[in-house]
């Protein structure tokens, strides 16, 4: 088993091109089927520390048109890994996309509660700079506790998280 390292950098202006490029690849591959792409989880943040990796969620009309994204995805490289245990986000794989930035990719109806928490989340942060600071000290002592136990690193950050959940409502 390989033991991944993790690393959290400090934000790095590039990660808005670099969601926008697979935004781009993802809007060709999908088409209408894409109601929107969002650019959330860490990166999206200004000046926000983060591990590396562009968090991206498709927004779909609904479950309906699942199996027409999967298919229109899978023809670009992407695999469909299920919902991983989260209702109402579907989770991709891919090969061949080294000319993209390292991502994680999912789908989600537009009525997804999951979404909902993603942009709710993001949006909090992205109008509270004191909550941006607090948060990229906690993810950077993660990285430092457990650098190679990426459970703990999320166990560790969690607190923070639920307590945005909580002032949100969600």
């Amino acid at each position: 088993m390989v033991t991944k390292h993790v690393v959290v950098e400090p934000y790095n202006e590039a990660w808005k091109q670099d969601f926008e490029d697979i935004a781009a690849e993802l809007r060709d591959a999908l088409g209408e089927l894409a109601l929107c792409i969002e650019h959330v989880g860490s990166t999206s943040v200004q000046g926000l520390s983060a591990k590396p990796v562009i968090d991206i969620d498709v927004v779909i009309r609904d479950r309906e048109v699942l199996d027409e994204a999967i298919h229109a995805l899978g023809r670009t490289g992407y695999r469909h890994e299920g919902d991983l245990g989260i209702p109402g986000r579907e989770a991709f794989r891919y090969d061949g996309k080294e000319h993209l930035r390292k991502h994680h990719l999912y789908v989600c109806p537009q009525d997804s509660p999951e979404l909902r928490r993603h942009i709710a989340f993001r949006d909090h942060l992205r109008s509270h700079p004191e909550d941006v600071r607090e948060y990229s000290r906690v993810k950077e002592e993660g990285a430092v506790l457990y650098p190679y136990d990426i459970d703990r690193y999320i166990e560790h950050k969690s607190p923070f998280i639920e307590r945005i959940y909580r002032q949100l409502g969600l």
